[in-house]
């Protein structure tokens, strides 16, 4: 009999499998985040009961509205590149070595997809890439820094040339960091010169310079060889399939790249001012251009734009000297006219808006007692005088002068002396008189100088003063200077007084806790006569943040929209201008918001990096860029 077989049913609880619950970021993780990944906020977060039970229906449908909103965001972004028509992809070439040249760089990367473009050493050039449908703008600068900025300020990609056989000089380091600074959209990193170097030192050669750029630019991957015609293919395909993500501060607004500068009529054009029109052309690229808004082009200035024509190219094939050919209604129609509200020039508020009643506002002290230095808010000190305080009124005996006044303290107590029995028949008297030389120290707080003859008659009684009498005055004013100070910290317990000549950080060394002159409450209202007189034509915002949100919400209405080549006819543009136009330099027009052309009052935090050797003089230029403005202080 064959022996029995033992039957064993599967058990009807299911226990799950442990989940991973590291508390601890692993490698992968680590090095992910070092360059520059965003964590997926759904990762570690808390689940509601409602997510928990989802459907298998209600998961698959959110995942479907995530996908068609990122795809609708993804085609937002790049609908401006879309087909052989759309916006040129800007693209900046920044040499960072003395040896190697951005204009060969750009001829490397044409090279690799057999297209033949003349490429300027300084300046810039279109290439149209059949093979991906784009095209790209080449901006070739010099190891220049101011115009490496203007170049990567309206750049869509950055391009960095690095040498295979020097390394990046203080120079190219200076430019790396103030590109980095200004904030800069996709980067890439390239190398010229790599098969010069022995075929054994090509990968540490590599490796170092990898490590270098991801120390400035922890987003780049890999630095290129423009030796390799390989390798400069896939670059080319990165800049004509890559999204690029744009800088936060200049999304906000309209901006282009100028690709011409045309001066109609010239010099014989200009007014009896000095000016004259001039026409900017370029790709509109950001937000909606409007011409009510006014305009920033580079360094020049801030101008008002008279009306926007359309700039098409030719679409169809190119000829030998690529020439426009497109109809002439075409070219010249208007866009975009200027209307009743339309901003001005104007930085200041006019004089007859600034409000009537200034005169009301709490003054601190009377006008004609205004002196050099404004101090603790209401006290005013010049270099050679010191703070006194006003004199108190004293009781005095009747039939006292103003000589014998002088003598009086009123300090001490006169329960004991000869004067006590004596009548005040008229009270108080108020000493309001200023103080004379033959009244001694009485009421300074400095030591007892040198004086001129007085102009009272000196008493017989102090023709020969005794050495006491010297050293009795001086512990006499010592005393009063003490008793002042007591008395002030009394009154102002919490306040402390800084002299002109003593610096805060060092007076101030041993308190903690001071308020911050950032966050503190800024008093503008205080001591009205003497503030400039342009203070009160100054712009003044109640709530910024409810304002700033309106006048982005004015930008998204109206306009030529982005994507258009377009002419911008600009208004009163000076002479000089066009005597100092150079086209081999990068130049930007940028729109301005409403208000922004105004000026007012604003608070600067300024820290040195720690590279630079000395401190900031306090008289020493500046020179101060700001998002799309540069500013010489």
């Amino acid at each position: 009999m064959a022996p029995m077989m033992d039957h064993h049913h599967r058990s009807t609880t299911k226990h799950p499998q442990k989940a991973f619950k590291a508390r601890h970021a692993t490698k992968s993780a680590l090095k992910e985040r070092s360059k520059g990944k965003i964590e997926n906020e759904e990762r570690g977060m808390r689940r509601t009961p409602h997510q928990q039970i989802m459907s298998k229906m209600d998961r698959r449908n959110q995942a479907k509205q995530k996908r068609l909103m990122n795809h609708s965001e993804h085609l937002r972004a790049t609908n401006v590149f879309a087909g052989r028509e759309g916006a040129p992809r800007l693209v900046a070439v920044v040499p960072l070595c003395e040896d190697v040249s951005a204009a060969a760089a750009v001829r490397s990367l044409n090279i690799s997809l057999d297209l033949e473009e003349e490429v300027p050493e300084v300046g810039w050039v279109r290439t149209s890439i059949d093979r991906f449908k784009q095209r790209v703008s080449y901006i070739v600068v010099k190891r220049d820094l101011l115009a490496s900025l203007d170049a990567c300020r309206t750049a869509d990609f950055v391009i960095f040339v690095l040498s295979a056989k020097q390394e990046v000089d203080q120079h190219g380091e200076l430019i790396l960091r103030s590109i980095e600074g200004q904030g800069v959209s996709n980067t890439f990193a390239v190398v010229q010169g790599l098969d010069s170097i022995p075929p054994k030192k090509k990968p540490q050669t590599l490796s170092s310079l990898k490590s270098y750029i991801a120390y400035f630019l922890p987003t780049v991957e890999k630095v290129h060889s423009l030796d390799s015609r390989q390798e400069s293919s896939n670059l080319v395909r990165s800049l004509c399939s890559t999204t690029p993500k744009g800088v936060h501060w200049r999304e906000d607004r309209s901006w282009m790249f100028v690709e011409d500068v045309q001066f109609p009529g010239g010099k014989a054009a200009m007014t009896d001012h000095g000016t004259g029109e001039a026409i900017i052309t370029g790709v509109v690229r950001g937000r909606a251009l409007q011409a009510d808004r006014l305009v920033q082009i580079g360094d020049w200035g801030d101008f008002q734009i008279e009306k926007i024509t359309a700039a098409p190219l030719n679409t169809g094939k190119k000829g030998r000297d690529d020439t426009m050919v497109v109809d002439a209604d075409e070219q010249n129609a208007i866009l975009s006219e200027p209307g009743a509200e339309q901003d001005d020039l104007n930085s200041l508020a006019p004089e007859e808006a600034v409000m009537k009643d200034v005169d009301n506002y709490p003054v601190s002290i009377a006008p004609s007692e205004r002196k050099g230095v404004l101090l603790d808010d209401h006290h005013y000190f010049s270099d050679e005088d010191e703070f006194s305080m006003a004199p108190r009124p004293k009781r005095l005996p009747k039939g006292t002068s103003q000589y014998q006044s002088a003598w009086y303290l009123d300090d001490v107590s006169d329960s004991g002396s000869d004067l006590e029995d004596i009548e005040d028949d008229e009270g108080d008297v108020t000493m309001n008189t200023p103080a004379h030389p033959a009244d001694g120290v009485e009421g300074f707080t400095r030591a007892p100088t040198e004086v001129g003859p007085s102009e009272y008659p000196q008493s017989e009684m102090f023709l020969d003063p005794s050495p006491e009498d010297e050293g009795e005055a001086a512990a006499l004013a010592a005393y009063r200077s003490r008793k002042t100070e007591g008395e002030e910290d009394l009154e102002f317990p919490d306040e402390i007084e800084l002299r002109p000549n003593v610096l805060a950080r060092e007076r101030l060394a041993r308190y903690r806790g001071l308020k911050s002159l950032r966050t503190s409450n800024w008093e503008t209202n205080e001591d009205k006569p003497h503030e400039p007189s342009e203070w009160p034509r100054l712009l003044e915002i109640a709530n910024f943040k409810r304002q700033s949100q309106q006048i982005l919400r004015e930008g998204l209405v109206g306009g030529v929209t982005a994507g258009t080549r377009v002419h911008v006819h600009l208004r009163a543009v000076p002479l000089s201008i066009q005597q100092a136009y150079n086209p081999s330099r990068p130049l930007c027009l940028f729109s301005l918001l409403r208000h922004e052309h105004k000026q007012t009052a604003v608070n600067y935090s300024i820290s040195l990096s720690s590279d630079y050797p000395t401190p900031l003089k306090s008289k020493s230029e500046l020179i101060v860029q700001c998002g799309h403005r540069r500013f010489v202080i």
